[in-house]
């Protein structure tokens, strides 16, 4: 199982392998606003996995695995972000929070939440329940509450 720091750079090897289809090691450094070397260093282990394919002072580009991995972590991501700008934190807040929880969330919780996403996105009253929802944020009390 891969940590969050490999998680990060798979992502954005991805991120950046767009268009192009390869990276180099400086942009990724510049990217995840570290050192080439630290960069260089964990390509190295990478590549040994079979995440990456890496040619020093070359270029670097994504694996299957790799690319896998990625799109995993990136629909984490997005998913946790749809899912906190929902209940109304701001963006750039949701952003920064996916970011962080998206390494440690079992598969199982992921995928729930991934369901639960698509369900109020589809839900035909998803405006008025989250409306209420904002309410009971300010006031401590339902707007639906009849007694």
């Amino acid at each position: 199982m891969l940590g969050r720091r490999a998680e990060d750079y798979l992502e954005a090897i991805y991120e950046l392998c767009r268009g192009k289809g390869y990276t180099r090691v400086k942009e990724i450094a510049d990217h995840l606003k570290v050192k080439p070397a630290t960069v260089s260093e964990m390509l190295s282990k990478l590549s040994r996995e079979g995440y990456v394919l890496y040619r020093k002072r070359l270029f670097v580009t994504l694996t299957e695995k790799g690319v896998e991995v990625a799109r995993e972590v990136r629909e984490r991501r997005e998913t946790l972000i749809k899912f906190l700008t929902a209940l109304g934190v701001p963006k750039e807040i949701a952003e920064r929070d996916a970011c962080t929880i998206e390494h440690v969330l079992h598969e199982v919780t992921v995928e729930k939440l991934k369901m639960f996403v698509k369900f109020i996105e589809n839900s035909p009253i998803y405006p008025k329940w989250l409306e209420h929802f904002e309410e009971f944020c300010k006031t401590g009390k339902h707007p639906c509450r009849f007694f």
